[in-house]
């Protein structure tokens, strides 16, 4: 009798060759590999963990019943060439890993149905060509959100909240993390049915905020897509890649705060840095962003936008810290934990697979139910 932990040997095989190892080269750091593949013996949990790591993709991969037929996925970014997706820090990899991994997960606790009754990126679809401010008015029209409710939430904290709410009724999950990596602010995977956003959670509300509209406008050009602070990163793109994403900045722009609001609500004020904050607090924004505003109206100039912009910046967000419980909640969303949880309640998957779809040791998986169950913190 196999000792371990049984998974498919041919997910080991297609996990191994996906990493570009052949037979030999990953039996210097894992003798028994042949014997996974084969299935005539079954790798610790450690073991897993190892692979995971070696292999760059998330242990829950290991638990699927046969190997993804995905397309790698650098080949869902059509907009980011090879060498720039080579360029990015592992760490970044990894989590594109894990929420691929996320992705395939969503496919197997739904049997493949995305469970919104609408799914805005069959819906609407932008092309090159289009406008920024023709873009927005669409977006916000399919969503159903006025600008009037946006400015009525509490705070930003509310109001991503409520975003990304919004954005899971048509069909979009966002999932979170600590990226480590402050000059990425998150990433989307396109999918025909499952397209996901992924947001940096130690970056400020207001920047996770416009995350999630820029990763939407990638989501509605059928691409996967990259937000990073670093305008470098844009420069090196080629053309049409630079204008995708020169575009989709200016409709998260456009769409959060429309230039006609944005001119109401200014009306001829002076542009001082109380101003901004006034401004980014009504419409949850953040102030680099209304100071742009001002920058491209020339009623700033670039050395007053610079200092304030360096100024805010080295106002660190706070870590979340505290309950790990209450931080797995909000990164993984809990529509997406109320999918695992409802799988396993009705007996389709058993305590192990529910951790790994959950990305979390299989021990701790009551009491995160405990939680979610008192509901939101």
């Amino acid at each position: 009798m196999p000792e371990g932990i049984a998974v498919n040997g041919d997910v080991i095989t297609w996990a191994r060759e996906r990493a570009g190892l052949s037979p030999e080269e990953a039996a210097q750091k894992f003798p028994k590999i042949a014997a996974w593949e084969a299935g005539t013996a079954s790798p610790s949990y450690p073991q897993l963990e190892s692979m995971a790591d070696e292999f760059r993709i998330p242990i829950a991969v290991f638990f699927f019943p046969e190997r993804p037929n995905v397309p790698r996925i650098e080949e869902t970014f059509r907009t980011l060439p090879d060498a720039e997706f080579a360029r990015l820090p592992r760490r970044i990899q990894f989590l594109l890993g894990k929420a691929k991994a996320f992705q395939l997960g969503l496919h197997e606790l739904t049997q493949g149905r995305n469970p919104a009754e609408r799914l805005i990126t069959r819906d609407v679809e932008f092309t090159a060509r289009m406008s920024a401010d023709t873009m927005a008015a669409r977006v916000r029209d399919y969503l159903g959100v006025s600008l009037d409710q946006q400015t009525a939430w509490r705070d930003a904290d509310e109001a991503l909240k409520e975003w990304r709410q919004a954005l899971y009724r048509v069909g979009i999950f966002v999932f979170k993390d600590a990226f480590r990596e402050e000059s990425f602010s998150g990433f989307s995977l396109y999918d025909d049915v499952f397209p996901i956003i992924y947001v940096n959670n130690s970056a400020a509300k207001t920047r996770q905020i416009f995350t999630l509209f820029h990763e939407l406008g990638h989501l509605l050009f059928h691409t996967s897509g990259i937000d990073p602070l670093d305008d470098v990163y844009v420069e090196r793109l080629p053309e049409r890649p630079r204008h995708i994403e020169v575009l989709c900045n200016r409709f998260a722009a456009q769409f959060l705060l429309p230039e006609a609001a944005f001119e109401a609500a200014f009306a001829g004020q002076r542009p001082t840095e109380q101003m901004a904050e006034m401004l980014a607090g009504r419409f949850h924004v953040s102030r680099e962003f209304i100071f742009r505003k001002f920058l491209d109206r020339n009623l700033i100039t670039r050395e007053d936008y610079g200092r304030a912009a360096r100024r805010w910046a080295a106002q660190k967000q706070e870590g979340s810290g505290g309950n790990p419980y209450w931080s797995k909640l909000a990164y993984l969303g809990r529509d997406y934990v109320a999918l695992a949880f409802n799988q396993y309640h009705q007996n389709r998957i058993d305590e192990t697979q529910l951790g790994e779809y959950l990305d979390m040791k299989p021990k701790n998986v009551g009491t995160l139910e405990e939680y979610f169950v008192r509901g939101v913190q």
